[in-house]
């Protein structure tokens, strides 16, 4: 039995004092938004408190799907490295970036480098390897095969589009192949949800049919996401078996707010090719903000349960 948590758009804060070399870029927008919007709602107790629930149960590994980060500045990146050290051994805890975190041009390279015991597949180089690709990765732990890809890119002002090229497609597509001819469960790692119609147009990711192809070819059993900051489940149907799609709140998000609160998912997994078993728990901040708690639990993957399963919509867990 191997348990995975899973917790999504960390938003580490407060914000650091900027330039006005910094502000004078696509910054100015996110500044204005966090102090607006964000500053309001997204509370750095609040993670705290999801982590040492979380750390409650024990998992064997931690996935984070993307946005560590606000602004992508050098000292939020060097800060999220600290508390990636803090939270977890690099072996143990798996990492994608957001689109937050290639905010402006140059940072996602910068905070690859930073992050990247945590970004490394078990066959890549052990030190940064600069100047080819690190997207997708594959990590295995006890049976199962981590997958990490990044939708990672510097978009212009107003916009939080994500993108999964043709290469990074083809290469999953072969890790998934891979890992499934092991007999291992694939469980795929990204930021943006691979959904038609999961976020607005400018949030989007693009190469969605890229990534359903992938899917198609390779196979998978899971694929968690963030960016949405909200708790959804959706259904990838190109493969053979249905194929979850599970989103999570954001990690650091406070009572009171027009989003969910601060969550995260935990997934027991057990069984064997043909005879998966898996199932998700997900636990939420209260409405008082001053506990966490069980909020759902779902099973996958049980013969006896899947018809009722996939036929759950989004609609059903926000």
């Amino acid at each position: 039995m191997f348990k995975l948590a899973h917790i999504s758009d960390v938003h580490l804060g407060p914000l650091p004092e900027l330039t006005l070399r910094e502000l004078a870029t696509k910054r100015i927008t996110g500044f204005v938004n966090w102090h607006r919007n964000r500053r309001k709602h997204l509370f750095s107790n609040a993670l705290e408190m999801l982590l040492a629930d979380l750390g409650k149960h024990e998992p064997d590994h931690l996935a984070i799907t993307g946005d560590l980060v606000n602004l992508a500045t050098g000292i939020e990146i060097r800060t999220a490295a600290e508390w990636l050290r803090e939270i977890g051994d690099p072996a143990n805890t798996s990492v994608v970036p957001g689109n937050h975190d290639a905010y402006v041009r140059g940072a996602y390279e910068k905070a690859m480098q930073a992050w990247y015991p945590y970004v490394r597949g078990d066959d890549a180089p052990a030190e940064w390897p600069r100047g080819r690709h690190v997207f997708p990765y594959m990590r295995v732990r006890d049976r199962v095969a981590l997958i990490g890809c990044s939708t990672s890119v510097a978009t212009p002002p107003f916009s939080a589009s994500g993108y999964f090229s043709p290469r990074q497609a083809r290469d999953t597509a072969n890790l998934l192949k891979a890992a499934g001819e092991a007999g291992l469960f694939r469980v795929v790692l990204i930021h943006h949800p691979p959904i038609h119609g999961a976020t607005a147009m400018h949030k989007r990711m693009i190469g969605i049919r890229r990534f359903a192809a992938a899917i198609s070819a390779g196979g998978a059993e899971l694929v968690l996401h963030g960016h949405t900051h909200l708790n959804t489940i959706y259904w990838l149907n190109e493969h053979t078996t249905p194929v979850p799609v599970v989103g999570i709140a954001s990690a650091s998000q406070g009572a009171g707010g027009r989003k969910p609160r601060a969550a995260y998912n935990l997934f027991t997994i057990d069984g064997a090719p043909g005879a998966w078993k898996m199932t998700l728990e997900r636990h939420s901040l209260s409405p008082e903000g001053n506990h966490f708690a069980p909020e759902m639990s779902r099973s996958f993957y049980n013969p006896a349960t899947m018809r009722l399963v996939s036929e759950i919509s989004p609609a059903d867990l926000r």
